[in-house]
């Protein structure tokens, strides 16, 4: 894989509403009625980064998940990074 520059990383980000920069990972926050569902969301992430061999780091604070995304490999972003942001947005369309 290989890094994106900052002018790709810009252009990423601008097709992935919601997701922020930063340092060297790309982060959302999701939020949902109760833990269930935030533990039912991170349920729902397994399938997906199984299945690109791309596994973020996931943080779950009773209603809210926050996701973090970054090619650790490479020691920063890459477009399998924005990939996978996408699988995620899928399991949450239109909602934050």
């Amino acid at each position: 894989m290989t890094l994106l520059d900052e002018p790709e990383i810009d252009a990423a980000l601008a097709g992935h509403p919601g997701w922020k920069r930063r340092g060297e990972e790309i982060v959302r926050e999701f939020e949902f009625d109760d833990f269930v569902g935030s533990v039912a969301f991170v349920d729902a992430v397994v399938e997906p980064a199984e299945r690109m061999g791309h596994h973020p780091d996931i943080s779950i604070s009773w209603n809210r998940v926050e996701v973090s995304i970054s090619t650790h490999s490479e020691g920063g972003l890459t477009e399998a990074d924005f990939r996978l942001a996408a699988e995620i947005d899928r399991l949450r369309p239109n909602r934050p």
